[in-house]
């Protein structure tokens, strides 16, 4: 049993609540370590070996509550550089964790100690955010609870998502960037690419469903369902199993509720359903399917004493396209206020299966930063030139999504945002966080192949 691998209780460290999130309220620790470190899991009954961040009680990433400090010294027990971005959270950009930019990576054997007040609360995870290492799975959840959950007395569960290949992650890149046979690749053409890797697994939580992670749950109890797509490529459609949810919040920030069965995640992207289980004590499980395909992924939520079916790996019918139709009637319960824009810059997502070769053109200058100023509302209006879906990522803010292909909406809060193929989607910010920002498509392999840029303040230190 590998169970243990998804815990994060902090402070325990029980096989039995694996995935279930603490429920205790109360003030942090002092300074906790989270270890960056190699790990085995099992994959189709195979072992395999990848990256993780671990706490010494084996807790896998790291839970606090509203008003806390994140206090954390992180070791680096890898063979080789590495580091951990705070995703979603508004920390000082020297802390931010990503290579080169706002600081240089952790060396192997070497520690670095980050201390910031942990704001927003809210489903939020922690990465690296050195070379290809997301695709080992050097990923892992950052929950801060909101005082709202915690009083609500709901058990918190969490839904990790994470896409896996027996294939090298170098050799990924690498045969992506190989000239296409016969030249022009014409199947790239007639309508949007939906996958650039061919995974050979989908993880929930560690695990396929071919074992998948059993949750202890109460029959006719609410559950608060902590989604984090942490895949390096691949969007999900979420299946509820039959019962329907009640959507909280997207990317950590509350919405308006929404009723539903069905939620398309993309990568980067988080979520918080509040189900309650059924009177009948049946056993509910969980799915995740990769967009375009039938692979999927999943867990279950059982109470006591529930059968358990056998769960395929495949479903009958490949998972929807990642759209933006949920994104048109999301509203946000916390929106910006009101004010007018002061900065708008647009900014071109460019870039083509062809040679793999992907950027970002802002103001209508490849290579250029995006400028702003201390205390501006900023729009960046994202314009996708190409036949990809691209989930576009801030660091160090959240924004609002005011407009999608022309239509004005209200819509949620967010830090990552999917921009379809040949679509215009406009967000909104408060400049209120100097430095020097990473601004980049969440897509592992087209960041890697030149769809990042900055979000600079004039005049910071």
């Amino acid at each position: 049993m590998l169970l243990s691998r998804r815990l994060f209780l902090a402070g325990a460290a029980t096989i039995a609540a694996a995935a279930s999130l603490p429920r205790q309220v109360g003030a942090a620790d002092s300074q906790k370590t989270l270890r960056l470190q190699t790990r085995q899991i099992v994959v189709g009954g195979k072992p395999a070996t990848r990256y993780g961040v671990v706490q010494p009680s084996g807790a896998f990433g790291l839970t606090l509550d509203e008003g806390d400090e994140l206090d954390v010294m992180v070791e680096n027990g890898l063979p080789g550089p590495s580091g951990l971005h705070w995703h979603g959270l508004t920390e000082p950009w020297r802390l931010d964790g990503v290579p080169y930019l706002s600081a240089p990576p952790i060396a192997p054997g070497t520690s670095v100690a980050y201390k910031f007040p942990a704001v927003p609360p809210g489903t939020r995870m922690m990465h690296s955010h050195f070379g290809l290492q997301e695709q080992d799975l050097l990923a892992a959840p950052l929950i801060i609870r909101e005082r709202s959950a915690i009083a609500s007395g709901a058990q918190e569960v969490l839904f990790f998502l994470e896409d896996f290949s027996w294939t090298p992650s170098q050799n990924l890149f690498d045969n992506l960037r190989k000239p296409k046979a016969g030249g022009m690749d014409m199947s790239k053409i007639a309508g949007p690419d939906l996958n650039d890797v061919d995974y050979d697994a989908f993880l929930a939580n560690d695990r396929t469903l071919d074992d998948p992670d059993v949750i202890d749950v109460e029959k006719n109890g609410e559950v608060r369902l902590r989604i984090i797509n942490a895949a390096a490529s691949t969007n999900f459609t979420i299946d509820l199993g039959g019962i329907e949810g009640s959507l909280m919040s997207v990317d950590g920030n509350p919405v308006v509720p929404l009723s539903v069965k069905h939620l398309p995640i993309a990568v980067a992207q988080r979520a918080d359903l509040v189900l309650r289980m059924p009177a009948d004590g049946a056993a509910v499980p969980v799915f995740a399917i990769g967009e375009g395909r039938k692979l999927r992924t999943g867990i279950v939520l059982r109470p006591s004493g529930a059968p358990i079916a056998r769960l395929p790996a495949e479903a009958t019918e490949p998972g929807p396209v990642v759209g933006l139709d949920l994104e048109t009637v999301l509203v946000a319960a916390q929106p910006l206020t009101e004010r007018p824009i002061d900065n708008s810059i647009p900014v071109d997502l460019t870039g083509s299966m062809m040679g793999y070769i992907w950027g970002m053109s802002i103001n209508d200058q490849g290579g250029l930063p995006a400028t702003i100023d201390k205390g501006q509302r900023v729009e960046l209006v994202m314009r996708n030139r190409t036949m990809m879906a691209h989930p576009m990522h801030l660091h160090g803010h959240n924004f609002q999504v005011t407009e999608i292909n022309g239509k004005a909406i209200r819509g949620a809060v967010r830090d990552s945002v999917l921009v379809t193929p040949k679509a215009t989607v406009k967000v909104i910010f408060e400049a209120d966080n100097p430095g020097l920002w990473a601004y980049h498509c969440h897509n592992l392999y087209h960041m890697a192949a030149g769809m990042f840029a900055t979000v600079v303040y004039r005049a910071f230190s």
